[in-house]
Order: C-alpha cells, then sequence, then structure tokens
C-alpha cells in the first residue's frame, strides 16, 4: 500500500491530512448538532432553535420568524449541507495522494454522515496516511544516504 504514493505526492500527505482533519471534525460537530436539531423536531417536544429574540428553543415553525432572531435549525442544515461537500472535496484529496482503493473513500465519505463516526474514521485514516508519509521519508532518506 505504501509503496503506491507517487514520489511527487509525499510531501502533500501532512497538508493532505490536515485539512482532513479540520473538515472531518467540523462536519462530525454539525453532523451532531443536526442529530440534536432533528430529535427536539420530530419528537413530542416539536420544537426549533433560533438566535436571538431571548429564547433558544421555540415551537416548530416559529422560528426566525420575528426581527433579530435567526432560524439555527436551518442554520445547522445548510451549513452542515455545504461543509459535507468540503469534506468530500478533502477525502477525495487524501484518497487520491494516497492511491487507496475506491472503497477507502467510500468509507470516508460515510463518517460524514453517521454521527460519531467522522472522530472515528478520522483518528484512523490520519494514522494509517501519517505512517505511510514517515516510512516513505525514512525510505527516501536512506536512499539519499546509500547514494552518497
Amino acid at each position: 500500500m505504501a509503496l503506491t504514493v507517487r514520489t511527487r505526492d509525499i510531501p502533500k500527505i501532512p497538508g493532505a491530512v490536515k485539512w482532513y482533519r479540520v473538515s472531518a471534525y467540523i462536519t462530525g460537530v454539525l453532523l451532531l448538532a443536526l442529530v440534536v436539531e432533528m430529535v427536539i423536531k420530530y419528537t413530542p417536544l416539536h420544537l426549533e432553535m433560533q438566535l436571538g429574540g431571548g429564547a433558544f428553543f421555540v415551537p416548530e415553525g416559529t422560528a426566525g420568524k420575528e426581527p433579530g432572531t435567526f432560524n439555527l435549525s436551518i442554520g445547522i442544515l445548510i451549513a452542515h449541507g455545504w461543509l459535507y461537500v468540503l469534506y468530500l472535496f478533502t477525502d477525495f484529496r487524501l484518497w487520491s495522494i494516497m492511491r487507496w482503493k475506491p472503497i477507502r473513500f467510500l468509507l470516508i465519505a460515510l463518517g460524514g454522515i453517521i454521527p460519531f463516526m467522522s472522530f472515528v474514521v478520522e483518528h484512523r485514516m490520519q494514522k494509517i496516511a501519517m505512517d505511510t508519509y514517515h516510512e516513505l521519508t525514512a525510505a527516501q532518506q536512506r536512499e539519499k544516504e546509500a547514494a552518497r
């Protein structure tokens, strides 16, 4: 697996891992917020979240209707959707640099839609990628020393 990474892509690995990790945490947190939003909206509570107006939880359908208020429930939904696209982009970038099998791309992509999974998958993928990076840079260093 480590041998499939192109030599020119080895220096790109830490940056790709960094952006993937950031997007995984953001997506994971927003997904958990989305789960909370769905629970309070679709259980007998029938509430939504809003910013401003003195109340954080308001009856369903009233969030963001008054001047100076913002429908946080819709904001979370939209933010997660757009940031999931960014997550997929960072997933694709890391996957393509590492030249992993397609199933790994799908596994990472699932991390953004299954609660808590982005944190677990992120930890595992960054460890695999960085271990590979350290292996490859050590091999490059040994080759340079052998050439001297």
